[in-house]
């Protein structure tokens, strides 16, 4: 189930919401209850342990020790 990020263009609020694959809905506004609202564009926050770094590198293990194998 994706969660969406949302900006009310009433009140400026941002939200996020769960979302069902059949459930397209439009949202309201938890603070002002309006549905004037525009989905965001949002990077995923998913990062597994391995995966290539921003600097092109891998990360090691969180303690500092040396990787299995290596």
């Amino acid at each position: 189930m994706p969660i969406f990020e949302f900006k009310c263009k009433d009140c400026n609020h941002q939200f996020e919401e769960l979302f069902l694959s059949s459930d397209d809905s439009v949202s309201l506004c938890p603070k002002c209850g309006k549905g004037n609202v525009e989905k965001l564009m949002s990077a995923g926050s998913f990062r597994a342990e391995g995966i290539p770094t921003g600097s092109g590198g891998f990360d090691g293990p969180a303690c500092g020790g040396s990787m299995p194998g290596g």
